[in-house]
């Protein structure tokens, strides 16, 4: 492939203009940071120049490229807040330039703007299909392209303002799994033993993607809780305990904002329940403790059994199966849920080795759905 070309932003490089509506030599990369930006891809120079002209009144930083390669590599580089392709290219058209863009993580939330001089709806529907989010007939009506582009970058926004939160909110469970060194990499376990027990029940992919993120924030209202109890070496007094167990609702109460959180809250804040009534918040019993619950209760107390902890060894896997079968026998668990985690255990990759050999039980969205923890753990 030919070396990366600089892109041009509103008709210059990059490297010599700020990309606003009137251009300034000079300008910081601050600047450009503020705006929302645009990547024009389009075979035709003219094209282009016209998509800029109607554009070039907003507040946007536009970026253009008659190369859908060269697209694919500015994709890579620059963070894009919309995309315009047009339907028709050389080399690579429109459509599988979309699903090429679409497939990649990093761009899946990214809306794109396709443009075609081919009316009829067979083109509109192979663009949707695709994975574009709009689709406009040349010629092109000024006021449409900057409402329809408007209202797909205030969508945009809308997403990154929650994307944000929730990055922050999986860095802070991170940041309470990091303060015992005991505990390193038990959430990504949890998430990966629990999905394996729902997968095993059947459940729905929003349901496989709410215990997975429950993995990652079930004790996140650890982070109110003194370390001076967290760690203590004895036993804890009857007021260092009701601290302890108001970390569910603490936990609830913090996640409770994010709307996308919803599925997740249940799990955070009865994953302390016991079959028998005897557990925390709410001493529910039985089936009223909800299902997702139940499984990350099971896999968080495997877990806390056959690792290393600052009270106590690992217990081998044959004795941690032995305690939790015993506890529900006690009524402590759901009997038949922890019979099928050990069915499904006995074969579950635990080691880091066995990780990368095998990988974690995953559906398509889950991944996406730690994108944004995962960069921005990336960068601290």
């Amino acid at each position: 492939m030919a070396a990366h070309k600089t892109p041009i932003i509103n008709g210059a490089t990059d490297a010599t203009v700020s990309p606003s509506s009137s251009p300034t030599p000079g300008a910081g990369v601050q600047d450009r940071r503020a705006l929302q930006t645009i990547l024009i891809i389009d075979g035709e120079a003219i094209s282009r120049r016209v998509l800029k002209a109607m554009l070039r009144t907003g507040p946007y930083r536009l970026i253009e490229t008659a190369s859908p390669d060269e697209a694919l590599e500015i994709l890579d580089q620059e963070t894009i807040d919309l995309i315009i392709i047009d339907f028709v290219m050389p080399r690579m058209s429109g459509s599988e330039l979309c699903r090429r863009v679409k497939s990649n993580r990093k761009n899946q939330l990214t809306p794109i703007l396709m443009l075609t001089n081919v009316g009829g709806s067979e083109n509109e529907i192979e663009g949707i299909a695709a994975g574009a989010d709009e689709f406009l007939t040349k010629p092109l009506h000024p006021e449409v392209v900057r409402t329809r582009i408007n209202a797909m970058l205030r969508n945009k926004a809308t997403i990154d303002s929650l994307e944000e939160a929730e990055t922050i909110l999986f860095a802070l469970a991170q940041a309470v799994e990091a303060r015992d060194s005991y505990t390193s990499g038990h959430c990504q376990r949890l998430a990966g033993y629990s999905v394996a027990l729902g997968q095993a029940l059947g459940l729905a992919e929003d349901e496989l993607i709410a215990l997975h993120r429950g993995g990652y924030l079930h004790d996140i209202g650890k982070i109110a809780v003194p370390d001076a109890i967290l760690f203590k070496q004895g036993p804890l007094n009857s007021e260092e305990w009701r601290v302890m167990r108001s970390h569910t609702i603490t936990g609830e109460e913090i996640c409770r904002p994010m709307r996308t959180l919803a599925p997740v809250l249940p799990i955070i804040r009865h994953h302390h329940e016991r079959w028998d009534g005897t557990g925390y918040p709410d001493g529910l019993k039985g089936e009223h403790i909800p299902l997702s619950a139940r499984i990350l209760q099971i896999a968080d107390v495997y877990d806390a059994l056959t690792t290393e902890r600052s009270y106590k060894p690992a217990h081998s896997q044959e004795e941690s199966f032995r305690i939790m079968e015993e506890e529900a026998q006690r009524g402590w668990r759901d009997l038949e849920l922890t019979a099928l985690f050990r069915e499904i255990c006995e074969n579950f990759p635990r080691s880091a080795a066995e990780q990368r050999d095998h990988g974690w039980p995953e559906v398509p969205a889950m991944s996406r759905s730690l994108e944004a923890m995962r960069r921005h753990l990336a960068k601290s």
